[in-house]
């Protein structure tokens, strides 16, 4: 009888997820909404419901789940709370285990489990050390060493978003604190940084709305005050990750997220600072863009499952 292990990726919209086989292959994936009323009491028979439909139509036995979480989660599955979620304190993994009957269930966060996915699959291939930076509306971070998930004592470990690089800000982190790498290195940051620097004669000057794609597209393009935005955002995410390897020292680092579509221009600026801001053990580490996109949280949740 076939077996199968299911990949979730909860998300404030939707739910992705996937059924592998007992090799890793992935065989289908799909997604669901995530249904956010009542404090999200419906997202975990959602999730049940669906893989169940799914084993259904294949036959077979589901050996092991996967999940990951936007939010702390502490190694033995529990979630400290999920604002995105409207979740409280409580086992995903014990509820897990009641609802379906699979004693094989892991929980992890979303980011964590997404830099586990990029070292089993995707731009990590090869490492089993590595630093993974998700760059998009916020700033996500996992680290991965030797293999393992690092979580911290309560699930925090590798908010690499919430470093504090910038010591003179006044303006508020969404985490309440102020200066954090998200603060410049996200795509809304980015943004933030254009516009708050924003002279005349740059391509941007006269734009009604600013991307981070255009930032970057224009300094591709040679505009200076573009490539001046692109040094500055390249010198807080470079000393960011330099923190980072002076504590945890990973073969490699993988840079994904919405902003990483700019491509080679991320990962030169910011090997750049990096290089300037570490210790000679620590200069000319890797650097590769991700190569997983939106699946990279399915795969890392079916690699705790069928590794750890």
């Amino acid at each position: 009888m076939a077996t199968y292990y299911i990949g979730v990726d909860v998300g404030g919209t939707t739910i992705k997820m996937g059924i592998f086989s007992d090799t890793g292959e992935l065989l289908e994936k799909w997604e669901i909404p995530t249904r956010l009323e009542n404090h999200g009491e419906n997202i975990l028979p959602d999730v049940v419901e669906s893989m169940e439909q799914k084993r259904a139509e294949r036959g077979g036995n589901i050996k092991g789940i996967g999940v990951g979480i936007p939010g702390p989660v502490t190694d033995d599955g529990v979630v400290l709370k999920c604002a995105n979620l409207g979740w409280d304190v409580f086992s995903v993994k014990n509820t897990l285990a009641s609802l379906t009957g699979v004693g094989n269930v892991k929980v992890g966060n979303d980011a964590n489990i997404a830099a586990l996915g990029e070292m089993w699959k995707g731009g990590g291939r090869g490492y089993d050390s590595i630093v993974m930076v998700t760059l998009g509306t916020g700033v996500g971070g996992g680290i991965i060493h030797k293999g393992k998930i690092l979580t911290g004592s309560r699930g925090a470990g590798g908010e690499i978003g919430h470093l504090k690089v910038e010591l003179e800000e006044t303006e508020v982190c969404g985490c309440g604190c102020r200066g954090c790498l998200e603060q410049y290195a996200s795509a809304t940051g980015v943004v933030r940084l254009a516009k708050k620097y924003m002279r005349e004669g740059s391509c941007l000057s006269d734009a009604k709305r600013i991307t981070a794609k255009m930032v970057f597209d224009g300094a591709k393009a040679g505009d200076d005050y573009c490539t001046e935005i692109v040094e500055r955002f390249g010198r807080y995410l470079g000393v960011a990750l330099s923190n980072v390897a002076h504590v945890a020292d990973p073969e490699a680092f993988v840079i994904g997220g919405g902003v990483s579509k700019a491509g080679q221009i991320i990962l030169d600026v910011v090997q750049k600072y990096y290089d300037e801001n570490s210790m000679y053990a620590l200069k000319d580490k890797d650097f590769h863009l991700a190569e997983l996109g939106n699946d990279a949280g399915i795969y890392g949740a079916v690699r705790m499952v069928l590794f750890q």
